[in-house]
């Protein structure tokens, strides 16, 4: 398992880690099994959300409740989760009141002493940067949350955050894959005409800003196609790209999941790959994609056969 380095913290973790949203109605033996198949590939690095489950901090207590870490057994993973959404009034806080109050939440429903990352998980269009600071400044200060970062945000949206915020961001989590790669196609586009893929959405160059100031990108949804349920690996709706993966499987030896994984660990920006499944087989497939070298004419084979534009 090929490790990366989150810049502005003193943490080094695997390109791939597993995510747990799914694991609310999963048995207790079924939840260590998975995450036994995760550690076993060299995983050591789990996501969490306090809105995961069927209602708040659910998959977080379940992970708990399943695990029983030792002490020791703790300080050898990290664990990361992300607060903001309020589910049940459909709007995000930021809020220095809701931060502290759901991290505090997050540390019960964990049953840890501390969270090694914290994530924002929305931006908040009624965001007050020097809430956030306080908030962050005083879960660091009493050892409670020990690095901090965001999810979906835009480079815009940092650079706000960062007019109160101390402590270092280190991460933003975004959807992306061979599939769903806006933020990668448009700059391969930047400047073609006619072209709706050259077209900026998240604030300007997201992947090339986080390469400048040091902040790692978290990839969710890497099988995904994009919005729903669809899965790049459905070749009825991507023969083509289908056709391309399963090729560099047997070439590379190894699942397709491997493949889509590469695609994403392949690129110099050291992105870091969010597992959502509960199946292990599929955690042992994507695993070999952790390393795996593929060349610049396979990678941009797989983005062409994915329908984006090389001009």
């Amino acid at each position: 398992m090929k490790t990366i380095h989150l810049q502005h913290a003193d943490l080094t973790v695997p390109n791939l880690a597993l995510g747990l949203l799914r694991i609310a109605e999963l048995s207790d033996d079924a939840i260590r099994a998975l995450v036994a198949t995760a550690r076993d590939a060299g995983i050591t690095y789990f996501d969490h959300a306090d809105i995961y489950g069927t209602r708040l901090h659910d998959c977080e207590e379940r992970f708990a409740q399943a695990l029983q870490l030792s002490s020791s057994e703790r300080d050898r993973v990290t664990i990361q989760t992300k607060i903001g959404i309020v589910p049940d009034g459909g709007y995000y806080d930021h809020s220095y009141e809701h931060v502290v109050a759901q991290a505090e939440e997050s540390l019960r429903a964990l049953g840890t002493d501390y969270i090694d990352v914290l994530l924002l998980h929305r931006p908040d269009a009624l965001v007050e940067p020097q809430e956030v600071a306080r908030a962050f400044d005083e879960l660091y200060l009493s050892g409670k949350v020990r690095h901090f970062g965001v999810s979906n945000h835009t480079p815009g949206q940092i650079d706000l955050l960062k007019t109160a915020v101390t402590r270092p961001i280190v991460a933003n989590q975004v959807q992306l894959s061979i599939t769903h790669s806006p933020i990668i196609a448009q700059g391969i586009a930047a400047n073609a005409p006619d072209s709706d893929q050259s077209v900026v959405r998240d604030g300007g160059g997201l992947v090339d800003y986080c390469r400048v100031n040091g902040i790692t990108i978290q990839a969710w949804s890497p099988f995904k196609s994009g919005s729903g349920e669809t899965v790049l690996f459905d070749r009825e709706r991507h023969p083509g790209l289908n056709d391309r993966i399963d090729d560099l499987a047997a070439h590379y030896g190894v699942e397709p999941e491997a493949i889509a994984a590469a695609w994403i660990t392949r690129h110099p920006a050291n992105m870091q790959v969010i597992l959502g499944t509960t199946t292990p087989a599929r955690i042992r497939a994507a695993a070999a994609g952790s390393d795996l070298p593929l060349t610049r004419a396979e990678w941009y084979g797989l983005f062409r056969a994915a329908g984006w534009q090389v001009p």
